[in-house]
């Protein structure tokens, strides 16, 4: 005999798909998923996203309990939805998650109207704070938690991880204790093998021409500084004359192991903390990277292992750069740190991926019992941008 909630379940789907599937496939999609996990009496904990589901990292999110199972992380009973009308009412969805450059794009159209005290409201963000900054007073006493590429983010969603050889995460973080690249071990054979085949000075594979940190300038000058010493600077993408689209970038990255001493990590925008792939980029590929940026770089890298633009003038960065392609033995120091750290994206393990971490959180009744609230989220995330348009500090109140 067919059980009777199954029947009943089965014919409330039907209904709804043949009704809502001409209106919004996609809440059809959500509540069939709902449908059909509750049959299984599983026991769910449930993502609202707010904003749109198209934009990174909330595109990735996916829906129902997809990305979870997916990434194989330790807890998948993490339901994610963009519909509002899944359940009964706003106040029994366990987080709401926002994403902040929607509100820059679109401006604040609507926030929800129901509230509960265990609900958590997410900040979420991997753009940078000096583009898209989130100063209406609006939002003042509004979030619970961040979900950002900030170090001191409740989630943080760097893009990258650091690793001891013992395979402990050790960093990125606000505090990092790195050992002198002096009391490093030296490279070995094979290492130098593939270091000493190299032939060209840097490589940039770029696509925004004309970014507000003002880096395209920075590297045009620096081109014209290598090339008073006979040396190149590749410039790949719309900002120079060779080609590297983003469906070729795995062969892209070869050519950066096997041809360029270093590589330029210049990030689009100053921002405290924002460190992007593009520090992934060299240090995952046997380049130095000559990074420019506004984050604190002892964060993310020891001292030793890069060379900066923000400190060094053209000329003097220039000099450096050939310095060490003509001196093989300084330049083999730049990677004495394989012998001790490893750098990963942090979705390679699910011990620091991102969309995990937020699953594990939202199951720990310990942080979700805390209460917690920025009182200014704009003084926390952008305060150059926000000084004069906001009162009030940063602050995260706890109760």
């Amino acid at each position: 005999m067919v059980n009777r909630s199954f029947l009943m379940s089965f014919v409330l789907t039907y209904i709804v798909f043949h009704f809502y599937s001409i209106y919004d496939l996609d809440f059809t999609k959500d509540l069939i998923d709902f449908l059909t996990i509750k049959r299984l009496n599983v026991s769910l904990k449930y993502i609202l996203v707010w904003t749109s589901l198209e934009t990174d990292p909330l595109y990735k999110l996916q829906r129902a309990r997809k990305v979870f199972i997916e990434k194989a992380c330790p807890i998948t009973n993490c339901f994610v939805t963009g519909n509002r009308n899944l359940l009964q009412n706003l106040s029994e969805f366990d987080v709401i998650v926002f994403h902040a450059p929607e509100f820059v794009q679109k401006g604040v159209r609507e926030l929800p109207q129901i509230r509960k005290p265990h609900q958590k409201y997410i900040f979420a963000s991997m753009e940078s704070a000096a583009y898209y900054p989130i100063c209406n007073e609006i939002f003042l006493n509004f979030f619970n938690w961040t979900w950002t590429y900030k170090l001191n983010s409740d989630l943080n969603y760097a893009y990258l991880s650091v690793w001891d050889k013992n395979g402990h995460v050790i960093g990125p973080k606000q505090e990092m204790h790195w050992m002198k690249v002096e009391d490093m071990l030296p490279i070995n054979d094979t290492l130098k093998a593939i270091l000493s085949n190299k032939t060209i000075a840097a490589a940039w594979f770029v696509s925004n021409c004309e970014a507000p940190s003002g880096r395209d300038s920075v590297a045009k000058k620096l081109q014209a500084e290598l090339q008073t010493y006979g040396m190149r600077l590749d410039i790949y993408g719309f900002c120079g004359t060779m080609q590297c689209p983003r469906s070729s970038m795995d062969e892209c990255l070869r050519k950066l192991r096997s041809d360029y001493y270093f590589y330029l990590s210049f990030e689009n925008s100053f921002s405290d903390d924002y460190v992007t792939e593009k520090l992934l980029h060299a240090l995952d590929n046997y380049a130095i990277p000559v990074v420019y940026g506004g984050a604190n770089y002892t964060r993310f890298m020891p001292d030793g292992i890069y060379l900066s633009a923000n400190t060094l003038t053209i000329k003097d960065l220039a000099k450096k750069m050939v310095d060490l392609i003509q001196n093989k033995e300084l330049y083999y120091e730049y990677f004495k740190w394989h012998n001790h750290y490893i750098y990963r994206d942090v979705v390679a393990s699910v011990t620091t991926d991102p969309y995990c971490k937020l699953c594990e959180a939202i199951n720990n009744e310990e942080i979700m019992s805390q209460t917690t609230i920025y009182e200014n989220i704009g003084m926390w995330w952008s305060p150059e941008k926000c000084q004069t348009k906001t009162n009030g500090s940063s602050n995260k109140k706890s109760g």
